[in-house]
């Protein structure tokens, strides 16, 4: 009986070493990359269009079909502005739809009729249309700024894939413990060993779902918000001259614009105003004037006289 309890509990530990033969790189049961994310962020001077990636290359969608090639998860994030914000929406929702992407996230700010809406959009896009989407959404706006990310999780990958496939190994060998276990003490073991297995294995399954997940679909972030004037894009000093003049008279008009405004909601306050001093003014005008009183007859100071000296002797100390 000691012998089989030995050779069941050798089972149960060279099981256990095959679980832990994957890979030394998991931490806490998650995954976690090994080489570093490229990014980028530029501007962009044009008016509208011509955004493109700079760090997805033209053959990714063909490379993503090889088993070998690298896992790289391909993420954006675009800062826009336009004066038709409800154009501007129309167009990123048909870059969505011609690109088989969808809507991860949306949130709208502001009002239409105070002209000062914005929205945050998260697109997931198929990976071999990122480039394609970017270029579409483009023309949605004027591109303030745009920032890609490439993390590339491959060693990440192939991690998990090899603790699946030694949890895997791991549940073969418990099945047929199982199937020769002979007491019930040893078959309580063997499903507490085959249990704790499963649990890993359905935690491993999920990470490579979800890696795949993000490297198949790349995650875009738009930020849109609604403007009167576009920002100025002149780089030269001549077009910085001009749109800095632009941008005064602009800045001008909308302070009258503003002030008349603030006037028309403030009406009925002006218009008692003006009441209040007209009738001050009239009050005013009704009270009687006060007479002047002539002014008192100065007299002349007292005339000085010379004072005598004393005979009197001084006094000797």
């Amino acid at each position: 009986m000691k012998n089989r309890i030995t050779r069941i509990t050798a089972a149960l530990a060279a099981a256990a070493l095959l679980a832990g033969c994957g890979s030394i790189s998991s931490k806490d049961g998650g995954y976690y990359t090994t080489e570093a994310a490229a990014q980028e962020s530029y501007n962009y001077d044009s008016a509208a269009g011509g955004t493109d990636s700079s760090l997805m290359p033209a053959n990714v969608a063909e490379a993503a079909t090889d088993e070998t090639a690298q896992k790289i998860i391909y993420n954006a994030s675009l800062s826009m502005e336009s004066t038709d914000f409800d154009a501007a929406r129309e167009t990123l929702m048909a870059a969505v739809e011609a690109n088989d992407a969808w809507m991860e996230s949306t949130s709208v700010y502001g009002t239409e009729k105070d002209h000062d809406r914005s929205a945050d959009y998260t697109v997931r896009v198929p990976v071999d249309n990122y480039r394609a989407f970017l270029a579409a959404v483009g023309e949605a706006g004027s591109v303030r700024n745009v920032s890609e990310n490439a993390e590339n999780i491959t060693s990440s990958y192939i991690d998990v894939q090899a603790r699946l496939t030694a949890l895997e190994a791991q549940r073969t060998r418990l099945n047929e413990l199982a199937d020769q276990a002979e007491t019930t003490a040893d078959l309580l073991e063997i499903e507490s060993q085959l249990s704790d297995v499963q649990y890993q294995l359905e935690n491993y399954t999920r990470q490579l779902r979800n890696m795949d997940q993000q490297v198949s679909y790349s995650t875009v972030d738009i930020y849109l918000e609604e403007v009167a004037t576009l920002t100025p894009t002149g780089v030269t000093f001549p077009e910085r001259i001009a749109d800095a003049f632009g941008g005064g008279w602009d800045a001008f008009v909308g302070f009258v614009q503003g002030l008349v405004i603030a006037l028309v909601y403030l009406w009925p306050v002006v218009l008692i105003a003006v009441v209040v001093v007209f009738i001050l003014r009239k009050v005013w005008k009704k009270r009687p004037k006060k007479e002047k009183l002539p002014k008192p007859a100065q007299t002349p100071p007292p005339a000085e006289y010379p004072v005598k000296p004393s005979d009197e002797p001084k006094p000797k100390y």
